[in-house]
């Protein structure tokens, strides 16, 4: 990986552990991006047939990255526009399970409609308590962020395949936008229906992009009245025939934007998702290890087995200040600080700031 490093400028500056605000740019993208502006400046109207292929390979490429049918792809600018479209399409009589304190922009969607909502606390036994609740509550819809945006909390995939097998019935909606891009993932066999992610962040894809993908089910069962020109592909034959996952792009989409989330698509099949995944496993357990020793994590935290490479330290202003001024880039977080890791970090990051929290203790 240390020659991956080297196409991110930002590493250069010091120890970047804030992929979960922000995946950084690199120089092979850029290139693409500035090339893609040239051909608009010199070509202006001539290069529509080309940026429409861009929107379909994308959609195209996001289906073969996450196993997902491409005709049940939706490219969308982010997932918070994805989610609040498919929430007008769903029953507010659904009884939904959220999960205490999740990413605002998925409980807020709900809340601000006037679904039966039911609330899960994290804790470490929380996929048998997710269980308890489906089963006493009669849970018809079950939304959540695979990875917790406060402290990298990661769902047990395993149980959510468990959990349809087990509730077939319940509708099971998911935020991936703090997880896509971080392993591989079968959207076709996780048990999820709807995933969703802004493709910011761990997909390095810059802002203005990101996809929802649907299972059979949700497009047999949910109605979705949006519609845009662009959703009948420019045809006015086809108003009455726009199939499901076209309603999410009612209006003309951004071929620099998707196009971006594309090349970084294939910029990651290039390096290897196994190897991606490899290297992120491997510096999560390492985090983990070392904060664990310094005393740094919540119990829950501490008592799972699994965790996302996003880690929330128990430390105040003071250690964060330090952490800034010797050039670690993170942020502050509910009580802590957030650091997260991803595949261009190293070891070498992590005991950069080990040594810092070890001094600042």
């Amino acid at each position: 990986m240390e020659k991956v490093r080297k196409e991110f400028p930002v590493l250069r500056k010091g120890v970047y552990l804030n992929t979960a605000v922000y995946g950084p740019l690199y120089d092979s993208l850029i290139d693409w991006r500035q090339e893609h502006d040239l051909d608009f400046l010199l070509h202006g109207s001539e290069m529509r047939e080309k940026t429409l292929q861009v929107i379909a390979d994308t959609r195209a490429n996001v289906g073969n990255f996450f196993n997902c049918k491409k005709d049940n792809v939706a490219l969308v600018n982010n997932f918070s526009i994805g989610l609040n479209t498919l929430l007008e399409g769903i029953d507010v009589r659904k009884k939904v399970l959220l999960f205490e304190n999740d990413y605002p922009s998925v409980n807020w969607a709900f809340e601000n409609r006037k679904f039966h909502i039911s609330y899960v606390k994290m804790g470490a036994e929380i996929e048998a308590d997710i269980e308890a609740a489906i089963e006493k509550d009669h849970i018809d819809v079950l939304a959540f962020s695979l990875v917790q945006w406060l402290d990298g909390f990661l769902i047990n995939l395993d149980f959510i395949k468990h959990l349809k097998q087990a509730h077939p019935d319940v509708l099971i909606i998911a935020d991936g936008t703090q997880f896509c891009g971080t392993m591989t993932f079968d959207f076709e066999n996780s048990g999820i229906d709807v995933l969703g992610a802004s493709a910011y962040k761990w997909l390095l894809s810059g802002y203005g992009n990101g996809f929802m993908m649907f299972s059979d089910r949700v497009i047999a069962e949910c109605s979705v009245n949006t519609i845009g020109f662009n959703a009948a592909d420019g045809n006015f034959d086809n108003r009455d025939h726009v199939r499901f996952a076209k309603r999410f792009e009612p209006g003309h989409l951004s071929s620099l934007n998707f196009g971006s989330l594309n090349f970084s698509i294939r910029y990651l099949q290039n390096i290897g998702m196994d190897k991606i995944t490899e290297q992120n496993q491997f510096l999560s357990q390492k985090a983990k290890e070392a904060f664990i020793g310094l005393g740094l994590l919540e119990q829950h935290i501490v008592e799972r087995d699994g965790h996302s490479g996003i880690f929330n330290i128990k430390v105040d202003e003071g250690v964060f200040q330090k952490l800034v001024k010797n050039n670690v880039v993170c942020a502050q977080r509910g009580n802590g600080v957030r650091l997260g890791f991803h595949f261009y970090n190293n070891e070498n990051d992590l005991e950069s700031v080990v040594k810092i929290l070890k001094t600042a203790k």
